[in-house]
């Protein structure tokens, strides 16, 4: 729920206007959003077709390192930057769960 949430509030929320240019990235703020939410829709598919969650999970770990390895370059140091890494951490055990169990 935390991707919904987050993704949207890429979209609608102007303080996620500043936070953007503040990263650097002020042009990819609504392609974030839209990818976050894609990425929430894939996961909630998880029982029903998990080939959806496998790329979702992808997905969403790929974006977590980059945001991960983005807070770093401004120098927002570890703590700001954590949550990024434990969202990454988990979408890539999802994935290898997945890959793993076969069950995609």
């Amino acid at each position: 729920m935390s991707f919904l949430v987050f993704g949207l509030s890429c979209l609608f929320a102007p303080y996620m206007v500043l936070e953007f240019k503040r990263y650097g990235l002020a042009n990819f703020r609504t392609l974030n959003g839209l990818l976050q939410i894609l990425g929430a829709l894939g996961l909630l598919l998880l029982f029903y077709q998990p080939i959806f969650a496998l790329v979702a999970s992808g997905g969403l770990g790929i974006l977590m390192v980059l945001g991960f390895l983005v807070r770093l370059k401004i120098k927002d140091g570890f703590v700001k930057s954590f949550p990024a890494f434990f969202y990454a951490v988990l979408n890539f055990t999802i994935l290898f769960l997945l890959i793993k169990e076969d069950l995609w």
